[in-house]
């Protein structure tokens, strides 16, 4: 480069972690060098790496790492703080820390920004759970919880997920009437008989947990239509909308490789298997319920008690039909 550019012009005054303090103040150097590479032609060169390398009264760190700087846009009204913050989310989620979560000095030279820009970020990553910062341990990625759900119980997904102390949601991607003559025939319906049909993506945290699709007879579950999904449990409408309350049914679990779509919104790598769930729910000798549930496998574990007296349980290989 033939012209001489400053630390300040490179990184702005954002960048810097500098602060006056009252005498005696420390003495500070910080050199920032950043690696250049060529992007096809001598006239272009691109900042590929940012070294910045920092002398405090003696003690120095120099911390190398991707140039991110520019997922930050300076212009927009989103403090630069909510953007880190947005863009680790996204991070996080995509699995790109699963080796350790970088520091903060890291992540200063990485998006080029300010110390406290940063730990605000962090300051709210703790307080959402993502994080977890204990004295004398290097910050790091909370652990997933896992809902665990015995065997044999008839149990409420909603519940289970509130039982390990996180908080869901749903997003119901369908609530209307239908008509389905194979669902119709496992609920021992006229084929054309009307059907209420609800299709949610449950959420455990920020984070999907399952795909639900459910079915039950309109003549006895229409109420519903009018229900609120997003935070509530299909049996405790069940119950005060249409006075129903499930007393049993089965259930048949298998581990499956979900349907591109359906492993997108699941956000799971498309090889990645997930529990496949099928559910027919009676009420005394009447079936109600005729729900497939999609769950992540990673999330997700059943378990089941034995003894050397009563052991297993098990049902004949036939599987639910459904459509």
């Amino acid at each position: 480069m033939n012209e001489v550019t400053t630390v300040s012009q490179i990184l702005g005054r954002d960048h810097f972690d500098m602060h006056s303090e009252s005498t005696p103040c420390p003495v500070v150097r910080m050199y920032v060098h950043v690696v250049y590479t060529s992007s096809g032609s001598a006239e272009k060169l691109a900042p590929a790496r940012v070294i910045r390398h920092t002398v405090i009264n003696g003690w120095e760190d120099t911390v190398s790492a991707d140039d991110l700087s520019a997922r930050m846009d300076r212009s927009s009204a989103l403090p630069l703080w909510a953007q880190l913050h947005a863009d680790l989310v996204s991070r996080i989620a995509a699995g790109e820390f699963s080796d350790g979560f970088p520091g903060e000095h890291a992540l200063t030279a990485s998006y080029g920004l300010s110390r406290h820009t940063v730990r605000e970020a962090l300051r709210q990553l703790r307080n959402d759970g993502v994080l977890v910062a204990e004295r004398g341990r290097a910050t790091r990625l909370a652990d997933v919880p896992v809902i665990e759900q015995p065997l044999g119980a008839l149990y409420s997904l909603y519940a289970a997920v509130e039982a390990q102390g996180v908080s869901q949601h749903s997003i119901v991607r369908a609530l209307e009437l239908r008509q389905d003559p194979a669902v119709a025939a496992t609920l021992q319906m006229a084929p054309d008989a009307p059907l209420v049909y609800l299709e949610r993506l449950r959420m455990a945290g920020e984070l999907p947990l399952a795909l639900d699709y459910a079915w039950l007879p309109a003549e006895v579950a229409e109420p519903l239509l009018s229900a609120d999904f997003t935070h509530t449990a299909l049996y405790i409408e069940l119950d005060t909308r249409c006075g129903i309350r499930l007393t049993g049914g089965r259930e048949d679990i298998a581990a499956v490789v979900p349907q591109p779509a359906e492993a997108t919104l699941l956000d799971l790598d498309e090889r990645t298997a997930a529990l496949s769930i099928r559910r027919l729910g009676h009420m005394r000798s009447r079936p109600i319920e005729l729900r497939r549930t999609l769950i992540r496998g990673d999330r997700f574990t059943v378990s089941a008690r034995f003894s050397p007296s009563e052991g297993y349980t098990f049902v004949t290989a036939d599987s639910l039909a459904m459509s």
